[in-house]
């Protein structure tokens, strides 16, 4: 395969390298999500020409990289008086991506490793982020980020029904109010997440490992347009990368049952409403609050095991004590995300 692509290549050899090392890689990629059910079994096509840049073929001086285009051909960028300079500055540069009208560089951390001292289990839901800390439970309510997604939702119904008669002005309003409502969603989960991570640093962060489509097989319409609306996903992709920056990590866990589970004696109950309620122990929680202790169990190990002479199952819970101090909660705003606000709630079991 080399060879052959050798021939038609004009520029330097070793993007031929690159060229075969990423057309594996979104292979593998799309051999998984298919063999999931995830992605169309036809081949998967690029829709628009990139070029990865080997670290063979740039040379990094001061505050500028220079990429070998062919042999004694060289294509000079600098970031000495952009916008992120500072930002970046000292950290090592990874590898160029170029495409027709713009280039990325992408710019690497080296982090000292440290050993997380606390955890938090995180439970996502509609309109809120339920969450054990191992002594108390905390809701973040995140309505602000669903009413946002909710009117975007209709702002852009209805420019849809004005593009079906105007053409291209109506594609590009559709373009236009598209790309506003992905930044302003993006915007408020990055403040979010930043102060969930100031919040709880050198922390070990556990959320569900959860599939949007499963969710739609067995939801109605209408709750499957709330669902569309949720961006879990996304909250708990920001925070995996961002949580190594704090000294944190984040581990998924399945989310099989942990609304249906007693944390106590394991019991699993066939219906669920909005309070659980143990019929074995008459242990009895909030559904979301439960869910989030049977994530924190779930990551110490547990579900549970036969530990009681009589054969009876036991976990034990970690008794609630203590309020933590919350400094700072509210995240500032801006432009694009004027007025939002993240609520935080405590609760105690006496």
């Amino acid at each position: 395969m080399r060879d052959e692509l050798e021939e038609v290549n004009v520029l330097a050899s070793h993007y031929v390298d690159k060229a075969i090392s990423d057309a594996y890689s979104v292979l593998r990629g799309w051999k998984r999500r298919a063999e999931k059910g995830r992605a169309s079994l036809r081949k998967p096509r690029l829709k628009k020409v990139y070029v990865r840049v080997k670290s063979t073929l740039r040379k990094v001086e001061g505050e500028e990289v220079r990429i070998t285009v062919r042999p004694y051909e060289y294509l000079t960028f600098s970031w000495s008086h952009t916008w992120f300079s500072r930002r970046v500055k000292g950290l090592e540069l990874g590898e160029p991506v170029m495409k027709e009208d713009k280039v990325y560089l992408p710019f690497r951390y080296k982090l000292p490793w440290f050993t997380p001292l606390d955890f938090l289990a995180i439970d996502s839901n509609l309109y809120t982020l339920d969450a054990y800390d191992g002594e108390k439970f905390v809701t973040f309510s995140l309505k602000e980020l669903y009413s946002l997604k909710f009117g975007m939702e209709l702002k852009r119904s209805e420019i849809q029904s004005f593009a079906s008669k105007h053409g291209r002005k109506g594609k590009e309003l559709i373009r236009k109010y598209s790309h506003r409502e992905k930044s302003r969603v993006r915007d408020y989960v990055h403040k979010f997440v930043n102060k969930l991570l100031e919040m709880y640093p050198m922390t070990t962060f556990v959320v569900e490992k959860l599939n949007k489509q499963s969710m739609y097989q067995d939801a109605n319409d209408k709750l499957s347009k709330k669902i569309s609306r949720t961006v879990s996903r996304t909250i708990h992709r920001v925070l995996k990368y961002k949580a190594p920056l704090y000294g944190s990590f984040v581990k998924e866990v399945n989310p099989h049952l942990t609304s249906k589970s007693c944390p106590r004696c394991g019991w699993v109950s066939r219906k669920v409403g909005r309070t659980f309620r143990c019929e074995r122990c008459g242990f009895t929680l909030d559904r979301q609050l439960n869910a989030s202790l049977n994530i924190f169990l779930k990551m110490c190990g547990f579900p549970h095991l036969f530990l009681t002479p009589s054969g009876s199952r036991w976990v034990g819970v970690i008794p609630l004590r203590g309020r933590r101090g919350v400094n700072g909660a509210m995240p500032r705003d801006s432009g694009e995300a004027q007025g939002l606000r993240i609520d935080i709630k405590y609760y105690e079991i006496l």
